[in-house]
């Protein structure tokens, strides 16, 4: 967690423990498996809603629609409309989200690193 000392001289918005600060809005808009999922494969490059379907495996359309707008409106996902007929509607990562996508890959990579250790303590409380 960040610490007291790091948000010295941040705005309040900044601070993630704040209940109505926006960094916690952000968080926990971005913070969900179908967002992290878009992201890492937006990361690949610049795909089409129906390529984004077919990568996010088990993400409804209605899921899909929702965090990509949630990814607009937060600044992280560039929707292009090109004019044909039907219209081609294409998504891509803006910087900023491609910045975060380092964080996703971390965390991906975080999860193949370590899945051996959860799968096993799941097993000691009967899951699977």
């Amino acid at each position: 967690m960040v610490t007291k000392r790091v948000l010295a001289g941040l705005p309040e918005d900044a601070d993630l423990r704040r209940a109505d600060s926006l960094a916690r809005e952000i968080f926990s808009d971005v913070a969900n498996k179908w967002a992290l999922l878009i992201i890492e494969a937006l990361g690949e490059g610049t795909l089409r809603f129906s390529e984004l379907r077919d990568e996010v495996e088990g993400v409804s359309h209605k899921m899909l629609t929702q965090n990509l707008r949630m990814l607009e409106r937060n600044g992280l996902v560039e929707r292009t409309v090109h004019p044909t007929v039907p219209p081609r509607v294409e998504y891509t990562l803006t910087e900023p989200g491609r910045a975060l996508r380092i964080a996703v890959d971390a965390i991906c990579g975080w999860t193949h690193e370590h899945l051996g250790h959860i799968e096993r303590a799941r097993e000691r409380f009967g899951d699977r």
